[in-house]
């Protein structure tokens, strides 16, 4: 018993190992031990991290500031001028023109609301662009169906039919529609031959619809045929060996598989046929006339030019609500896909 207590009081325990030291004092040992490294890896990563950040702000910067000033600065100049600001880089454009109105309001755009030669025209261009868009996506639909399910020579063809518009300027294609639909066109000259009088569409919104139509067809094909190209045979096969009919496979198993390429190209068409120049230009009547001919006119040859700045925003309006769908379509997609990738990640 007397030794164990001399054991004790020289700091050994019964066993003859030394004491464990305490809990709080081990602790801050240790803490002490591996503070100066964990500190120099956490500067290291703040450092690195401040280092990317800085990179990658310094890559866009460029790209960004360009777009600030050319497109984002006249945007939003344009806009203020269109509702009445015509100071500062406005100032030439209010001393030149006419029919400008001064100060903060939407006078200008109620003018051209309540004018009955711009609903008109407002209408045409809705119209065009509609029927454009119904025509182009059906014929993309059908030529992407074609070369899915059946392919060979006749899809081959077809498919470089639909594409060939995309090599072919818009002027020349315009030009092209314009002779062979007008009055001594290749219809009327054709029909002549067997005793047929074929109408007259040269220099009509008819025309204006064909070359809408020629050159968004493209892109329309190319998209909604690479996205049924992707399809799996699998679920085809599965179709047509329960029984179901070509029409129900490409109704019920390729367009929505095709759904979001079908939204894309649609918004991109419809956009396209809003803010065309060219087409309707060459092609179209003097009356009624799209709203891009329109911008045009007021801004040369009537010297309008608050006018057709708002005519802009107007078809600037109808192409964002187009949009919608596209935006909406496309966050879908990517939520669908960023959930696919979790799932298989856990899994």
């Amino acid at each position: 018993m007397t030794q164990v207590t001399d054991r004790e009081a020289r700091g050994t325990s019964a066993t003859g190992l030394p004491p464990v030291p305490g809990r709080a004092g081990g602790a801050a040992d240790a803490t002490e031990a591996a503070a100066p490294g964990a500190v120099d890896r956490r500067a290291v990563r703040r450092r690195q991290t401040r280092r990317a950040r800085a990179t990658g702000l310094a890559l866009v910067a460029a790209p960004v500031l360009v777009v600030v000033l050319f497109v984002g600065v006249p945007v939003v100049n344009a806009a203020l001028f269109s509702l009445g600001f015509t100071g500062g880089l406005n100032e030439a454009l209010a001393d030149i023109g006419q029919d400008v109105v001064h100060g903060f309001s939407l006078a200008v755009y109620g003018t051209l609301l309540s004018n009955p030669v711009f609903l008109r025209d407002l209408g045409a261009t809705l119209g065009v662009t509609a029927l454009s868009t119904g025509l182009t996506i059906a014929l993309a639909v059908v030529v992407a169906v074609i070369l899915r399910l059946r392919g060979g020579l006749v899809g081959k063809t077809l498919s470089v039919l639909a594409v060939v518009p995309i090599f072919v300027p818009v002027v020349i294609a315009s030009w092209s529609i314009l002779t062979f639909t007008d009055a001594q066109g290749f219809l009327r000259s054709l029909g002549a031959q067997v005793g047929l009088e074929f109408p007259v569409w040269g220099y009509t919104l008819v025309a204006v619809v064909f070359g809408s139509v020629w050159t968004s067809l493209p892109f329309a094909v190319l998209m909604i045929a690479g996205a049924l190209q992707g399809t799996p045979d699998a679920l085809v096969d599965a179709a047509k060996d329960a029984g179901a009919s070509t029409w129900r496979v490409v109704w019920q198993v390729l367009l929505p598989m095709a759904r979001t390429p079908l939204v894309i190209a649609t918004t991109f068409t419809v956009i396209g046929v809003l803010g065309s120049f060219t087409v309707p230009y060459f092609t179209g009547p003097n009356a009624p006339t799209m709203l891009g001919v329109d911008i045009s006119k007021y801004f040369q040859a009537y010297n309008r030019p608050q006018q057709s700045t708002a005519m802009a925003f107007i078809v600037f309006a109808f192409a964002a609500a187009a949009s919608v769908s596209y935006l909406r379509s496309t966050v879908r997609s990517n939520a669908r896909e960023l959930s696919d990738t979790n799932k298989e990640a856990q899994s």
